[in-house]
C-alpha cells in the first residue's frame, strides 16, 4: 500500500474514480485486483481519469490504462510524481581519523556503537568487502526487522559504499560514508541514495524524513561514544578495511 502523506494513494485514484467517472465503489472494494475495464469504465471514463490525474499530479497515464487496476494505477502515479529519496547528513568527531575509521567499520560491534541494532552477525569476508545480517531492536509495535548489506572499504579514499543485499520495503538502498580530516577532528558523513517499493508502508519523501531523523541521532551517538573512547585511550579498533 503506497501512503502520501499519511494517506493511501489507492484511495485517492479510487475517490477520483468514483467522482468522476461513475466508479461503483463498493464493486470495487469487493474485487480490488479487478482491471479498470472489467470495473465497467468505458473510453469516456478513462479519458476523465485521464484528465484529472494529469491536472492533480501531472501524471500521462498509458494507453492502456484500461487494463490497470485501481492499485497499480496508484503505483504508476506514485512512482512518478515521488522521486527517489536522497540523504546526507553528517558530524565532526572529535577524534582521529584512524580511530573513528576503526571504531566505525567494525561492523561486528555496531550493536555497541549504534543504538538501533540488536546483533551483527557476519557472514562472509572477502578482502575488503564483508557481508553481514543487521537485526534492529523491536519497534514500537513489537516488529523485529532484520536484512543483509554488503559493504567495502576504501581506506586509500576515505570512503565506504553499501548496499542492502536483502531490500525489503526499498527498491534499492545504496549507502556511502566518507571521512574528512578538520581542525576539530574527523567529520564523517553518510549519504543514502534509495528508492521505496510502490506499495512500502512509506513513500521516497516519508522514508526521506524517517532517515534524516534517525541519522542525526544515530551520529550523535557515535559521536558521544568514539570521543569518550578516545579520552579513555583505550578504544577496541578492529576495522575492515586492512
Amino acid at each position: 500500500m503506497t501512503v502520501t502523506h499519511g494517506r493511501p494513494r489507492t484511495a485517492e485514484i479510487t475517490e477520483i474514480l468514483v467522482a468522476h467517472c461513475g466508479l461503483d465503489a463498493e464493486a470495487a472494494a469487493r474485487e480490488p485486483a479487478a482491471s479498470l475495464e472489467d470495473l465497467g469504465m468505458d473510453s469516456l471514463a478513462l479519458l476523465e481519469l485521464s484528465a484529472v490525474v494529469a491536472d492533480r499530479y501531472r501524471v500521462r497515464l498509458p494507453e492502456d490504462a484500461a487494463r490497470l487496476s485501481i492499485a497499480e494505477v496508484a503505483d504508476l502515479v506514485t512512482r512518478e510524481t515521488d522521486p527517489p529519496g536522497h540523504t546526507e547528513n553528517s558530524i565532526v568527531i572529535a577524534a582521529p581519523l584512524r580511530l573513528v575509521w576503526e571504531l566505525t567499520n567494525d561492523v561486528a560491534n555496531w550493536p555497541n556503537l549504534f543504538t538501533e541494532y540488536a546483533s551483527a552477525q557476519i557472514l562472509e569476508r572477502d578482502g575488503r568487502t564483508v557481508r553481514f545480517r543487521l537485526t534492529m531492536h523491536p519497534d514500537e509495535n513489537g516488529a523485529v526487522w532484520s536484512w543483509v548489506s554488503e559493504r567495502t572499504t576504501d581506506w586509500e579514499n576515505r570512503e565506504v559504499r553499501a548496499h542492502r543485499v536483502e531490500t525489503g520495503p526499498f527498491e534499492y538502498m545504496r549507502i556511502r560514508w566518507h571521512y574528512d580530516t578538520e581542525p576539530e577532528g574527523t567529520r564523517m558523513t553518510w549519504v543514502q541514495d534509495f528508492a521505496m517499493h510502490p506499495r512500502a508502508p512509506l513513500d521516497n519523501a516519508g522514508m526521506t524524513e524517517r532517515i534524516n531523523t534517525n541519522s542525526r541521532v544515530q551520529l550523535a551517538v557515535i559521536k558521544e561514544r568514539i570521543e569518550r573512547a578516545a579520552r579513555a585511550g583505550s578504544a577496541t579498533t578492529g576495522g575492515d578495511d586492512e
